[in-house]
């Protein structure tokens, strides 16, 4: 089964971060679980950084449902990555991401994934629409 890698180009928003020791695992590379967490924290550094998300007070916050990865090329500390993201689909009350990691400089990625957010009250953990504001900035991360 041929697997098409993703490029760069194929994405709204790229930032960089860096792999840690403790992200190795014995074999040398970025064990798979450390994958989602680059996920995780690009996504939410995102929404944090255009203030998007307070994590401790925001009426509605997203929670992940569903996440996947396919691993093209292996990652190792030390080496700073670059995280690609884009909005796949916008529904009412979720979002699904589109996430990649490339090494630096490398056209295709080294792996690449999905990262679903579901919207819900805090309180109640019942689903919500996605805010507003927060679906407008979700908007500019969709790829023609």
């Amino acid at each position: 089964m041929s697997v098409v890698r993703p490029t760069r180009d194929q994405f709204a928003v790229i930032r960089p971060m860096p792999t840690r020791w403790a992200d190795n695992d014995v074999y040398g590379h970025v064990n798979n679980a450390a994958y989602y967490g680059f996920f995780d924290t690009a996504v939410n550094t995102w929404l944090i950084e255009r203030g998007l998300l307070d994590t401790a007070s925001s009426d509605a916050i997203g929670l992940v449902i569903e996440t996947g990865c396919r691993y093209h090329a292996a990652l190792a500390f030390p080496e700073t990555i670059e995280v690609a993201m884009r909005v796949e689909t916008l529904g009412n009350s979720s979002v699904r991401y589109a996430l990649a990691l490339f090494s630096d400089g490398q056209d295709q990625a080294a792996a690449d994934g999905w990262f679903v957010h579901v919207y819900v009250d805090r309180q109640t953990r019942r689903p919500v629409p996605i805010p507003a504001p927060v679906r407008a900035a979700l908007e500019s991360l969709i790829v023609a």
